[in-house]
């Protein structure tokens, strides 16, 4: 399988599992949604990834300047609207030790904004879904 394609499979109950690359992605519903708990829901790990992914950017900046990262943190918060459950907006915070140099204060929110999980919600790509017969 090349890193272009990943495969789903259903192992029972409301769970939904993906490898991908070497790796087993395990997903479950909630209990109050007929599933064990037993996993984050894929929107959790949607969420994640975009979390993660600015906090990728924030590490290397901070790595590649030789700035100290301990107590930097990312803190996401997310609005819905209740009625189409859709995402409304997306807040990450950057927090910062005290003594984090405030020149770079900008330059992290510039970092951040680089994610590409970011980027490619701003421009979404064209989905096909359809039966394959195999």
């Amino acid at each position: 399988m090349g890193t272009n394609t990943m495969s789903v499979t259903f192992p029972g109950g409301k769970r939904v599992d993906a490898s991908y690359n070497g790796f087993e992605i395990e997903t479950d519903q909630a209990m109050d949604s007929g599933g064990d708990g037993s996993a984050p829901e894929p929107f959790d790990y949607f969420l994640a990834s975009i979390a993660t992914c600015a906090g990728i950017y924030i590490l290397g900046f901070c790595q590649k300047r030789g700035i100290p990262h301990e107590g930097v943190r990312l803190v996401q918060n997310w609005e819905r609207d209740e009625k189409s459950r859709r995402l409304t907006t997306i807040r990450i915070d950057i927090e910062v030790p005290p003594g984090f140099p405030e020149k770079y204060h900008k330059a992290l929110v510039r970092a951040a904004a680089q994610c590409s999980v970011k980027k490619t919600m701003e421009d979404p790509p064209e989905f096909v879904v359809e039966t394959v017969t195999v």
